[in-house]
């Protein structure tokens, strides 16, 4: 998205990056009885920390004030982002981190916005989350599968 902003020369907008950088909570403090039994937080390899995604940005001289890093679990931080978004991509793998992040994000998300989703389409409690979110919200906008992906990631407008 940075890159993206870089070739249209737009100066006005930021990217948030939004993550523990420490992997998944463990299910208990979720909040969501959904994600009992989930194993994710096991998963070290999920825990990327925060210095190696800013070398990422600086690689393709990407890291500037557009950037913006906010650590921390979903339900704790995701109210501090400011709206509107244009585009939301959310990739919380658990029911209770992308059910926070529908709930604190898609009402700031622009009409005309996109909300991309990955792994809808191979994890169950991320689908369900996202399925409920939708309903609960009367959201009819239709899910469209992202063609070539491995991982079930969908679109929507909204």
């Amino acid at each position: 998205m940075r890159a993206i902003l870089a070739a249209w020369g737009v100066m006005d907008r930021k990217v948030w990056v939004c993550d523990s950088f420490e992997g998944l909570p463990r299910p208990g403090i979720t909040g969501y009885i959904q994600d009992i039994g989930d194993r994710h937080y096991k998963f070290k390899d999920l825990a990327i920390q925060m210095e190696e995604v800013k070398d990422n940005f600086r690689k393709y001289n990407l890291l500037d004030d557009q950037i913006v890093f906010l650590k921390g679990w979903f339900k704790d931080t995701l109210h501090n982002v400011p709206g509107p978004i244009a585009v939301l991509r959310l990739d919380g793998d658990m029911y209770g981190s992308t059910m926070d992040s529908l709930t604190h994000l898609y009402p700031k998300l622009s009409i005309g916005g996109y909300c991309i989703l990955d792994d809808y389409g191979d994890i169950p409690c991320c689908k369900q989350a996202v399925d409920d979110y939708r309903r609960e919200n009367n959201i009819k906008c239709k899910i469209i599968q992202i063609e070539g992906t491995d991982h079930g990631h969908v679109y929507w407008r909204k």
